[in-house]
């Protein structure tokens, strides 16, 4: 059974840092391209960032690129969002998700992907 989890958020103040991880079973990462996503009350799921480990692929929406790092450490089957000099407009809940994609760049897009875990929350005081 593929399940995915999600965890890190909490509570930090602007400028701070959290690291938030997605640990994987019943798959392996090389086979799946894993995502993450925000989703605040009254907006859009939101794809920030992307990898797949097999194609060598990484994305970032333009929002957090050179703030967040997105990485994977295959043998614990994990992904990392490592996200630093974090603002109030990050905080929203976090979600990862992956999608069945060996060898391919991964997507931004909500609707590719199969598999989801749940959210764990991200806030950003002022």
């Amino acid at each position: 059974e593929v399940q995915l989890q999600a965890s890190g958020g909490g509570l930090v103040q602007a400028g701070g840092s959290l690291r938030l991880s997605c640990a994987a079973s019943g798959f392996t990462l090389d086979d799946y391209s894993i995502g993450w996503f925000r989703q605040v009350p009254g907006k859009e799921r939101e794809g920030i960032s992307c990898i797949n480990s097999s194609h060598g692929s990484r994305y970032y929406l333009d929002s957090v690129k050179d703030r967040f790092t997105i990485s994977s450490d295959n043998a614990k089957n994990t992904v990392y969002l490592q996200m630093n000099s974090l603002k109030p407009e990050d905080s929203a809940v976090y979600y990862c998700a992956a999608e069945i994609a060996y060898n391919r760049a991964c997507h931004r897009e909500r609707a590719w992907y199969n598999y989801w875990g749940q959210g764990t929350q991200v806030t950003v005081s002022s």
